[in-house]
């Protein structure tokens, strides 16, 4: 599901207009985003929890050849599902 369809979606579950629920949307998830900059954890209770994780330095070798580069200091970010969320795509 792309966010077009997601948002259409949406709208008719909440008897939204389509133009309001974007508006909606891109909030929420521009509020995620600024959480996690700020080193938040943003948690739905039975959905899940997004959070970030620190990934230190590293050297990898390339794949097929002899080759090592560096890889630089990261932060990513981790998704756990909830309960709710697992056992609702278990039963599908």
């Amino acid at each position: 599901m792309k966010k077009a369809e997601f948002i259409q979606a949406v709208a008719e579950k909440a008897g939204l207009s389509k133009k309001d629920t974007q508006k909606a949307v891109d909030s929420a998830l521009e509020v995620i985003g600024e959480a996690l900059v700020a080193g938040k954890n943003v948690s739905f209770i039975g959905f899940g929890t997004f959070s970030t994780a620190a990934r230190a330095a590293r050297k990898a070798r390339v794949p097929g050849t002899t080759k090592v580069v560096n890889v630089p200091k990261t932060t990513a970010v981790k998704f756990k599902v909830g309960k709710k969320l697992k056992d609702c795509v278990a039963k599908a």
